[in-house]
């Protein structure tokens, strides 16, 4: 049994003297919000990171980020959208007064099936809200099609796919619009925080004002808005965190580098880890393993949690079964759903001694 425990991921920080060293400037021009300075520079350098020409606007969390771009967009009636995801992709457009449609997903990549989505398109549908599941891209260029050929707005949960491109192109350049999480849980976080980029500049307009009240100067408003300002303070911790942002990647990809090695070779129905797509760059976000049952999965879960070993479901239990919804179920999500466990994974693994060997030890000793 490990002594210290091992949880599915663990947040980086940065030394302490570098965030100071961010604050000083905080206490010394005292500005705490209301697009600071440092709110500011995070976006420039989280636009050039990604090699985009669309503004970056960051937002308090990723589902504010959502909603924002479901108003932005003026969308209203049926977002149809992936079962397998966080709840945020679901609870957002149910919480804007949106109805959403559930379509299933492609059986190796995990991603929403473009097939599917088009099945379900009926004539209350104004968006399609598709997840880069574990920061895997979806089929973009198809949903791209799908959504122009119905004049449906295509908006992407790109939560888990901070710095992820695809066909030679940053993930962020596909469809309407994104949003991308900085959540303390996340590749880069900023404790709490999200951005959204949207490609037609009449909707990052929108954004803009939406996040800050709908303010125009301080005694006029352009329309309806909410609070969804990023303070300096994750502002901060997001600048500090993204210096590092190379050597968090290269512990991440060490730590999957010797998952791969232990379970690739292995590779059978009963075990076998997710399949990314060969287009994509790989964020190394998360690693999750796909078993031949749901038993098979919870006598792995418990060996790992004898161990003080904490994996996570993701995602489970697939959000058809969370939502009423009158229509089919969607057969591969509640399948997958079931079989799919996301193992430990940190920069702080590739640093600690054996941990890293522990959790293989256990996953192959219970299968």
């Amino acid at each position: 049994m490990s002594d210290k425990a091992i949880y599915v991921t663990e947040p980086f920080l940065p030394p302490l003297e570098d965030y100071v060293e961010y604050l000083k400037g905080v206490w010394d021009r005292n500005v705490l919000t209301n697009q600071g300075p440092l709110v500011r520079e995070l976006e420039q350098n989280i636009q050039a990171y990604h090699q985009i020409d669309m503004p970056v606007h960051c937002v308090t969390n990723g589902g504010l980020g959502l909603q924002i771009m479901l108003k932005a967009l003026d969308i209203k009636g049926e977002v149809i959208t992936t079962p397998f995801t966080y709840v945020a992709t679901s609870s957002c457009p149910l919480w804007e007064g949106c109805s959403i449609k559930f379509a299933d997903i492609e059986p190796d990549h995990l991603t929403i099936d473009p097939a599917a989505v088009e099945a379900v398109i009926g004539p209350e549908t104004e968006a399609i809200m598709a997840t880069h599941v574990f920061g895997n891209p979806c089929d973009c260029e198809a949903l791209e099609v799908i959504a122009s050929k119905h004049g449906l707005a295509l908006i992407f949960d790109a939560a888990h796919a901070f710095g992820v491109s695809y066909k030679g192109k940053s993930i962020l350049e596909y469809g309407d619009a994104s949003m991308v999480s900085l959540h303390a849980t996340k590749l880069l976080h900023a404790v709490e925080g999200g951005f959204v980029v949207a490609k037609d500049p009449a909707v990052a307009e929108k954004v803009e004002w939406m996040r800050r009240f709908g303010h125009k100067g301080p005694e006029e408003f352009h329309g309806l808005g909410i609070n969804a300002k990023m303070s300096e303070l994750h502002a901060a911790m997001g600048l500090c965190n993204l210096k590092y942002i190379k050597e968090i990647l290269e512990k991440r990809k060490a730590v999957c580098d010797a998952y791969d090695l232990a379970f690739i070779k292995l590779k059978t129905e009963d075990l076998r880890p997710y399949a990314y797509r060969k287009e994509a760059t790989r964020n190394y976000a998360y690693y999750p393993l796909i078993f031949g049952s749901e038993e098979a999965l919870l006598k792995t879960l418990e060996s790992l949690n004898d161990a003080n070993i904490f994996a996570r479901r993701y995602f489970y239990p697939d959000l058809s079964s969370c939502f009423a919804s009158d229509q089919e179920v969607c057969p591969l999500a509640i399948d997958i759903s079931k079989r799919i466990l996301c193992l430990p994974l940190s920069d702080l693994m590739a640093q600690r001694d054996k941990s890293v060997e522990m959790v293989i030890h256990r996953v192959l000793a219970s299968s």
